[in-house]
């Protein structure tokens, strides 16, 4: 049987960005800041780059990293359902092999009372052909 047309759906998975901003809905979030954990989820064929050991046929994860810290850094915005989309119209927008990702934004220590862990949210986008 013959691999022709067919789509791989692999994965570069990038965890437990950490990164100190100024999001939030409340005005106390953006004067005191806050950190913030991302985790990417790229899928892609990875076919490619996995037979020919060439970086063309891949996602550069150091450049990927960059451009989500570069976000979350940038202007503050109320959500971080907000943020999520943007670190994924970011990615799709620079790399083209991108066809699914999954992006959770993670706040730590979100100005709620109470006995929690964390408050995230993911959402997950498809490439639109």
């Amino acid at each position: 049987m013959s691999d022709y047309g067919k789509i791989w759906m692999d994965n570069i998975k990038i965890n437990g960005i950490k990164v100190y901003a100024y999001h939030g809905a409340l005005e106390a979030e953006r004067v005191l800041g806050q950190f913030f954990i991302i985790d990417v989820t790229m899928y892609l064929d990875l076919r490619t780059a996995s037979e020919d050991d060439n970086l063309n046929g891949t996602v550069h994860y150091g450049e990927a990293y960059e451009l989500i810290e570069q976000i979350v850094k940038s202007e503050p915005v109320n959500l971080i359902e907000h943020l999520a989309g943007k670190v994924s119209m970011a990615l799709f927008d620079r790399y083209d092999k991108i066809l699914e990702m999954d992006v959770t934004v993670t706040k730590p220590s979100p100005p709620i009372d109470g006995h929690y862990e964390d408050v995230s949210i993911t959402i997950n986008r498809k490439r639109e052909f």
